[in-house]
């Protein structure tokens, strides 16, 4: 009798022992997942760097103008829009949805990039 009261002791203990471990690693991953949701463009010297991205439904990616004259970030379907961004300004969006999401400079059309969003 005693050696099953300790086994299904034990067994209760290291099975909570397995849950809290789990646990940890779900929040771990969780907490993994919201740092991949960030990502960062550097425009300088006339372009978007990287020109093109992929990122997760959900990321927020910042735009900054390291450059020392204005420009913008502009979706070429209307679906975000920064306003004039002077040196070291930045503008942040964030994709909710799966899709291929080309931009541009306003005031310099042919500064191109895109978002792709998976």
């Amino acid at each position: 009798m005693r050696r099953s009261v300790c086994a299904g002791i034990l067994s209760g203990i290291f099975g909570m022992g397995m849950l809290v471990m789990g646990a940890a690693a779900g929040n771990y991953a969780a907490r993994a997942q919201q740092k991949a949701a960030t990502a960062e463009v550097k425009i300088d010297n006339f372009t978007f760097g990287p020109a093109e991205l992929t990122v997760p439904v959900g990321a927020t990616i910042t735009w900054t103008n390291r450059d020392d004259i204005p420009h913008t970030v502009v979706s070429t379907d209307k679906v975000f829009k920064s306003k004039v961004l002077d040196t070291d300004e930045k503008f942040s969006f964030t994709f909710t949805q799966a899709g291929s999401y080309p931009y541009f400079c306003s005031i310099h059309p042919k500064m191109t990039g895109k978002v792709v969003v998976q």
